[in-house]
């Protein structure tokens, strides 16, 4: 656990050394920003008939509630999620091939297993930070705007949908830790996003993206409207079975794999 917690620390001073954190932190913030932009549109019709390309847009959000707000920020962090909390795993261990300091680490009398858990950590900490700021911020921006529709049934409801969409979209950033690992670098895990974000869409309006896990976060918040598709127990499980395998790959390996 020593072992851990030292690489750890040495895994977050070169991420907040880094500007990922920054540019991670600016994307998502742009996700309360427009949304709270978007419902004030709605809130003012006749702003919304001067800018007559804003209103189109932001009608295809709903009404200037809360429920909406809320399913807003869900389908949000479960699309975007996916790119910018698979784009700060991919970093974490796509730097250490591009910057040619695998090796160096390797070569330290250090656990290779710490090293992955580790990494991971760091990844899963920024992530859950980048969930709860879009959170806050929203919430802030909601209450600025002045949504109706608040209740603390439907507020509960908002929130639970919210974080486990977040969950489930950070469970799914441990294959792209693998993929950057044997793609050495950055592309491949970017190519990897992009694919199974574009994936995941199609094969949910076919139908199957109850069993597909880049598919489950998007039709938990709502983005992909289908009442014949429902995200259950089993739809958890396989994203949990995805992100442990992606887990295993990763530190497996780190472990046994030739990095000459």
């Amino acid at each position: 656990m020593t072992m851990v917690m030292s690489c750890i620390e040495v895994e977050l001073r070169k991420f907040f050394r880094s500007r990922v954190p920054l540019f991670t932190f600016l994307a998502l913030l742009l996700v309360p920003f427009f949304g709270g932009f978007f419902m004030f549109v709605l809130k003012n019709p006749e702003l919304a008939q001067s800018l007559g390309f804003i209103s189109a847009k932001a009608q295809l959000i709903g009404s200037a509630d809360w429920t909406s707000y809320l399913g807003l920020l869900a389908q949000s962090i479960a699309i975007g999620g996916l790119l910018v909390f698979g784009f700060v795993t991919s970093w974490i261990f796509g730097r250490e091939f591009s910057d040619r300091t695998v090796n160096d680490l390797l070569a330290l009398p250090t656990s290779r297993n710490a090293i992955v858990l580790a990494k991971f950590a760091v990844a899963t900490f920024w992530c859950v930070f980048l969930t709860l700021m879009v959170l806050f911020a929203g919430l802030a921006a909601g209450t600025l705007v002045g949504l109706s529709g608040w209740s603390p049934q439907l507020f509960t409801k908002g929130i639970v949908v919210y974080f486990v969409c977040s969950t489930l979209t950070i469970l799914l950033s441990t294959p792209v830790g693998f993929i950057a690992s044997v793609g050495r670098g950055y592309l491949s895990p970017l190519g990897f996003m992009i694919f199974t974000l574009a994936l995941g869409q199609i094969v949910a309006v076919t139908g199957r993206g109850h069993i597909f896990p880049w598919s489950i976060p998007a039709i938990f918040s709502g983005v992909i409207a289908d009442s014949n598709i429902l995200i259950e127990v089993p739809g958890v499980i396989i994203v949990l079975i995805t992100s442990i395998a992606g887990l295993m790959g990763t530190t497996l390996w780190w472990t046994y794999a030739d990095h000459a």
